[in-house]
């Protein structure tokens, strides 16, 4: 496991302004922060019922991050979206679907997450070894021209048969189509919490129109803010959302509405205090803030997983859910790198900032 000094020679020049930043933005005081009583203290006041607990539950205690109130789960359903080619040419033994769960498994992960093929393929062999996340719906770029669209692939009912703990979701918000999404899902969601399982919510922002004067506001702190209260708003227990990288999406598209104090006392430039606003708009941390780990780019990837975990936890956010970054690595270096992340969350030397 890795220790303090570890993380910070990863962190390299910037390991003093992410481990030593002071937030003066939202106070840690006003956050529920992530814990082994969790899913006790925040979701058995809920309207969830008994099942959705216990499916919450078994994903907060399993792996190595089992009772701490934060998760590491490995997505890969990029088989879709970005072709299975793209995504599995440089590890072929992935387009077997045993082995990303296997990867999962020996990885350490509270669950992992795919599409109906991949966990349907395996269910009777592993589902009862850890939490199964069934993607409902994706995007298929095999159809041209390519449109910021998000279709259901199978049923929630189908996602129940095969033991899932939880259905997991994309909505393309600010997209043409994301009215329709938003029903969709938010029907899906109220049947699976009907059945018992938890729901997780991939909160991404898709319009050509957020791409202002060579500055791309995608990821701005306003903009995916705000999708990640429309995703609270149709009841997902966990919020996944890229990684805040600017802010001020709202002033540069002009459109929409948003306040002065968002950019003058509730955030900064600082990159803690950007995903700490996105931690805000989860009901201040009552949904779980997950952020995504990106995409492989070789050598620096375990700098930028870990880097990107320290941000997330010293900002109140409860784990990352990181894919290509382990599964497009030899097997045994995407364990490392999924302990890598695992170890920022269990170091006690990482805090709230």
């Amino acid at each position: 496991m890795m220790n303090i000094n570890d993380i910070k020679n990863l962190l390299g020049n910037d390991a003093d302004s992410l481990l030593n930043h002071k937030s003066t933005t939202i106070s840690k005081d006003q956050l529920h922060k992530p814990g082994n009583d969790f899913v006790d203290r925040i979701f058995a006041p809920t309207n969830r019922n008994v099942n959705v607990l216990r499916n919450l539950q078994s994903i907060y205690g399993t792996g190595r991050l089992a009772n701490t109130g934060y998760v590491s789960i490995l997505p890969v359903d990029q088989g879709i979206e970005h072709s299975a080619g793209a995504s599995f040419a440089p590890n072929p033994m992935f387009f077997d679907a045993e082995n990303i769960v296997k990867l999962a498994v020996e990885g350490g992960c509270n669950a992992v997450a795919s599409t109906y093929g991949v966990l349907a393929m395996v269910a009777r062999k592993y589902a009862h070894k850890i939490p199964f996340v069934v993607k409902i719906n994706h995007n298929e770029f095999l159809s041209y021209p390519n449109k910021f669209d998000q279709i259901m692939f199978g049923t929630v009912e189908s996602a129940y048969q095969m033991g899932a703990a939880a259905v997991g979701a994309t909505i393309y918000f600010g997209s043409a189509e994301s009215g329709r999404q938003i029903v969709e899902v938010a029907r899906a969601f109220e049947r699976a919490h009907e059945l018992g399982m938890a729901t997780i919510l991939w909160c991404y922002t898709r319009n050509n129109a957020f791409k202002v004067d060579g500055v791309d506001y995608h990821t701005s702190a306003d903009l995916t803010g705000q999708a990640n209260h429309l995703g609270v708003t149709i009841q997902a227990d966990i919020i996944k959302q890229k990684l805040a990288t600017n802010n001020g999406g709202y002033n540069a598209v002009k459109f929409g509405k948003t306040h002065k104090d968002v950019y003058d006392k509730l955030t900064s430039s600082h990159p803690i205090d950007l995903c700490r606003y996105q931690v805000a708009n989860c009901y201040m941390g009552r949904a779980g803030l997950i952020n995504s780990g990106g995409e492989s780019k070789g050598a620096s990837d375990m700098a930028e997983a870990v880097t990107t975990a320290v941000i997330n936890k010293r900002a109140g956010g409860q784990g990352l859910i990181s894919g290509r970054k382990a599964f497009q690595k030899p097997f045994d270096d995407g364990i490392a790198m999924l302990n890598a992340i695992q170890d920022v969350y269990l170091c006690k030397d990482i805090d709230l900032a």
